[in-house]
């Protein structure tokens, strides 16, 4: 992987051993992460619009959330 990094962050960066690889991976996964989540919400709320609100977003969201936990 690379990365353009201006040359005072970089002097920074190796001051402090900072290991850049791990931290753009681990920020790129979180964004992904929330990308999906959004996404996964925008289907919950067209879902719940369906069902013409017989099932909250809310219980849709906890009920996911549960079955996450479980894995």
């Amino acid at each position: 992987m690379s990365a353009k990094i201006p040359k005072e962050l970089r002097e920074k960066l190796r001051k402090y051993g900072v290991r850049v690889t791990p931290v753009i991976e681990r920020a790129l996964e979180e964004e992904v992460s929330k990308l999906e989540e959004q996404e996964l919400k925008a289907k919950l709320d067209e879902v719940s619009r369906n069902l013409k609100n017989k099932v909250s977003a809310k219980d849709v969201v906890l009920a996911v959330r549960a079955s996450r936990e479980g894995r």
